[in-house]
């Protein structure tokens, strides 16, 4: 099984919206898109990566998150675009995810906004173990060949400049009765969420930005022998191994797919993992943007260290 691995599409699409809509947390989040210099979005490569990926014969793709810039309806109904008409796999084929982004206003999580666009990609095989979050419902589950696919929503409404994310006891019962079942025991467990497990060194930078319940999460997992925990949010190609009592979880970062950056660790581009029939994780690569030859080329994960769970 061939799994490819994208995140923060940031797609920003302002066509009939009401400038009285941008009065609340979207002012300052339009203005950091307008005058911050260093990070350029460019939706045309969302737009390359889903086409690429459509030639590629990859089996399953899945989306950490943040796809929208303000959780417009424009830019929700812009990326179902790309999903629908570019990629063309069927929405059985695809996992996705909220972001921080995608639920930007108390507004658009009480209208569930990500969960009305993406209904047809939020069908699970475990539909008795969900649970509400501010997305929709979660934990969302595929089971496909040898891999069983665990959508988790770690998003939720904020004040202006908090990107922190949280899974709620609710969201976390059920990942316990899911990962005990037979059905995932007897698959490679592979976990969508868009923060990351693995918080940053400070607790201010935690409180704004990390996720809030990253310690049981980590307990929960450090049952599994294998598994790969997916994630966006840091705009960078990471790859860090978290270990568990009887073997590891490959934790693996994607880049913004629109970010037009000169580190190679952040520039645009996707993952790419390969399972074998019996679940072993047999590959894991990145591939980067080359803005000169239009096409994309594999690249290095950012150097990191491991982690134990506890």
């Amino acid at each position: 099984m061939r799994i490819a691995h994208i995140s923060d599409l940031h797609v920003l699409a302002l066509e009939g919206t009401s400038p009285f809509r941008m009065l609340n947390k979207r002012a300052t989040g339009y203005a950091n898109l307008k005058f911050n210099r260093k990070h350029r979005h460019k939706s045309e490569l969302v737009h390359a990566i889903a086409a690429h990926l459509a030639r590629a014969g990859v089996d399953h793709v899945v989306i950490t998150g943040d796809v929208s810039n303000l959780a417009l309806e424009a830019e929700f109904a812009k990326v179902r675009s790309i999903l629908d008409d570019v990629l063309g796999l069927p929405p059985s084929a695809v996992s996705i995810v909220p972001g921080n982004h995608d639920v930007y206003t108390r507004g658009a999580a009480r209208d569930q906004r990500f969960h009305r666009y993406f209904e047809p990609y939020l069908t699970s095989d475990f539909p008795e173990h969900r649970a509400s979050h501010a997305g929709g419902m979660f934990p969302v589950v595929k089971l496909r060949g040898p891999a069983a696919f665990i959508g988790l929503s770690t998003a939720l409404p904020r004040f202006p400049f908090v990107a922190a994310g949280r899974l709620g006891d609710a969201q976390l019962d059920k990942l316990e009765l899911i990962l005990e079942s037979p059905e995932v025991r007897a698959r490679t467990p592979v976990i969508l969420l868009h923060h990351p497990l693995h918080n940053p060194l400070t607790w201010v930078k935690t409180r704004l930005e990390g996720l809030d319940d990253a310690s049981r999460l980590s307990h929960l997992l450090a049952r599994l022998d294998r598994g790969l925990l997916l994630h966006g949010h840091l705009h960078r190609r990471l790859h860090r191994r978290l270990v568990t009592i009887t073997g590891h979880i490959d934790m693996i970062g994607a880049t913004s797919a629109s970010l037009v950056h000169e580190s190679p660790e952040r520039m645009a581009g996707f993952n790419l993992y390969e399972l074998s029939n019996d679940g072993t994780i047999i590959g894991i690569e990145s591939y980067r943007y080359d803005e000169k030859k239009e096409s994309f080329a594999s690249t290095a994960f950012a150097p990191t260290s491991d982690a134990a769970a506890g």
